[in-house]
């Protein structure tokens, strides 16, 4: 996966780009930022850490589609959702999970979403939510709205970045839309599976659905990545196993079943069927592939 800096580099000039990438000093020279940025780019290669728990996705103080009617924005939130990330109990902690990780699928590396509030022992909290792969860079000024595709494609990343377990494990992703280095790929070999859906949008219940890539399921569970495999679960009584769902997500079976054929180069799934228990003819496009580093 290309990191959103390096499409940056051919329209923002080099002091930005540079220190929206790495955080470089304002006041270094500009071929210096320009060759730091570059290095970082190649051993990072754009691969992002999971650790967005289902909870944060089901209903709590903060809805998905709250965000949708304004920009991301503090200033531009409603008092509801300006509520919601402030609130120093549980819900809150949900709430600003879920918000940093729109942020980091929604807006660009040089793009932040920073607010303050004051938890329970009455400590200020500055929070800094940084962009990575820039699917609505404009929502920092213009309303999300009903903007299906772009919906999807945030709802895809956020899902695809899910873990039941809360545990960080550095994954690559890819799409139609997001290109892939040879040394990505082969540090990231283990297909794990597919992700879709759309939890932003005001006019439909939203939905999650996910697919397990089957050569990838033994991997995922050993670092557990449960939301595409499924967690096993052993009746103490009778023994049986079952496979549970991760959280509101909908594990609707094999990849390689359901969706089509895989990019010859980059090895993600081109299209899902969007819901195989209704349709086996709709499809999407709008899909998330993960992937995985292979077993030591």
């Amino acid at each position: 996966m290309e990191p959103c800096c390096t499409r940056l580099a051919a329209i923002l000039v080099v002091p930005l780009v540079t220190t929206a990438c790495i955080g470089a000093e304002l006041d270094a020279e500009p071929e210096a930022l320009l060759e730091e940025a570059e290095s970082a780019l190649e051993s990072d290669n754009g691969n992002l850490p999971n650790a967005l728990t289902p909870n944060a996705l089901t209903p709590n103080a903060l809805t998905p589609n709250a965000l949708t009617p304004n920009a991301l924005t503090p200033n531009a939130l409603t008092p509801n959702a300006l509520t919601a990330i402030k609130d120093p109990g549980p819900n809150g902690t949900l709430s600003r999970e879920l918000l940093r990780y729109t942020v980091g699928c929604a807006l660009r590396p040089d793009q932040t979403f920073s607010f303050s509030w004051t938890d329970s022992s009455g400590v200020v909290r500055s929070e800094v939510y940084r962009g990575e792969l820039g699917y609505a860079s404009w929502w920092k000024s213009t309303p999300l709205g009903n903007n299906t595709y772009v919906q999807s494609q945030i709802t895809a990343c956020l899902a695809a970045r899910m873990n039941r377990y809360g545990v960080s494990v550095r994954i690559s992703l890819r799409n139609n839309e997001m290109t892939s280095t040879s040394t990505e790929r082969t540090t990231f070999p283990v297909r794990e599976g597919a992700f879709w859906g759309n939890v932003f949008s005001t006019t439909q219940a939203p939905f999650l659905r996910a697919c397990y890539s089957p050569s990838g399921v033994a991997r995922a569970r050993q670092l557990q990545r449960d939301c595409a495999a499924g967690q096993l679960s052993v009746n103490p009584t009778t023994g049986a196993t079952t496979v549970q769902q991760c959280g509101s997500m909908v594990i609707v079976g094999s990849c390689d079943t359901l969706c089509t054929n895989t990019d010859a180069e980059a090895g993600y799934y081109r299209g899902c069927l969007e819901n195989p228990s209704v349709s086996p003819w709709v499809r999407t496009d709008i899909v998330m592939t993960s992937f995985l580093p292979p077993a030591p």
